[in-house]
């Protein structure tokens, strides 16, 4: 598994992440599933691992089966909502100190390595005091960096303040806006780049089936994209695996540090490693082509951070 240092922290990840989301919603029953899924993806060289105190029992699922292995992972959590089963106002900093205690309860740790302000359902900057709470827990040692997750303007925002030494924004062969400046501007100021949804719910391989393949909203729009990209004709040099063509496009790109993608099934996560260690890199012309029927087929959409 390629490692690089994820922008000015110093840390050392993996270019393929795990995105921790999907654990979170198993049933408690599933720890031993959750431990197989993340003690398999330490095996084979995946270090960074990426939650939320709003993705159910993720946290909880994490601290029950890997914190025997903490110093293995590059472990990172987001904070700014309400935590899952607790009471509160989101976007408040009582909610975000709350949070932060409530994530290194259940991730069974005294400390992340990331903590991200988790900015998905406001549009600006959050309130001054969400942001001094963030800081607060960095002086006090509960996280060594901070960092942002956000789109467009609001992405823009939180590079140039300064603040942040990440950023986790969508990026993917079907969500291309970050190439327009977001990218350069982070690698200029030292901002280390997360790439979320990265195989875009698989809508490459989707977009060849009639009707809307279950998927509905934004993921809709992402499937119609998908579908308008392939009527321009075959893409020479593709591979035909749709997963390998999305993660061959998203780490074609060296601003972009870890790509992370989620998993519930062990099998689903060896599966993606294999793409990336046997099938990487993916032809340059191949990205450039992707590029060209992006900028013709959605140069003017705007990225949704969900």
């Amino acid at each position: 598994m390629e490692m690089v240092k994820l922008g000015k922290t110093g840390l050392t990840v993996s270019r393929l992440g795990m995105g921790l989301f999907p654990i979170g919603h198993l049933t408690q029953d599933k720890i031993k599933t959750a431990g197989q899924v993340l003690g398999a993806a330490l095996d084979a060289g995946i270090n960074f691992f990426d939650t939320a105190e709003c993705y159910g029992d993720s946290e909880e699922m994490i601290g029950k089966s890997v914190a025997h292995r903490r110093d293995e992972i590059v472990l990172a959590t987001k904070a700014g909502h309400v935590s899952t089963g607790s009471s509160g106002q989101p976007w408040t900093a009582q909610a975000v100190r709350e949070g932060i205690d409530r994530s290194l309860a259940r991730l069974n740790t005294d400390h992340v390595d990331l903590l991200q302000v988790h900015a998905y359902d406001i549009s600006g900057p959050p309130p001054d005091d969400v942001i001094e709470a963030v800081l607060e827990a960095k002086d006090a040692g509960k996280t060594r960096f901070i960092g942002y997750s956000a789109e467009n303007e609001d992405a823009d925002w939180a590079i140039k303040t300064g603040l942040f030494a990440t950023l986790q924004t969508s990026f993917s062969l079907v969500d291309q806006r970050a190439r327009a400046g977001l990218l350069e501007l982070a690698t200029s100021r030292g901002v280390g780049i997360i790439a979320k949804r990265p195989i875009a719910n698989a809508v490459w391989g989707k977009a060849s089936s009639q009707g809307d393949a279950g998927l509905s909203g934004r993921f809709l729009e992402r499937l119609e994209r998908a579908r308008a990209m392939l009527e321009l004709g075959p893409i020479v040099g593709a591979p035909e695996d749709p997963t390998v063509l999305a993660l061959g496009f998203v780490l074609a790109h060296q601003d972009v540090h870890t790509a992370i993608v989620g998993t519930e099934s062990p099998e689903h996560m060896l599966a993606n490693i294999d793409a990336v260690e046997r099938s990487l890199p993916i032809p340059e012309s191949v990205v450039s082509e992707l590029h060209r029927r992006f900028d013709l087929v959605g140069k003017d959409w705007r990225g949704i951070d969900t």
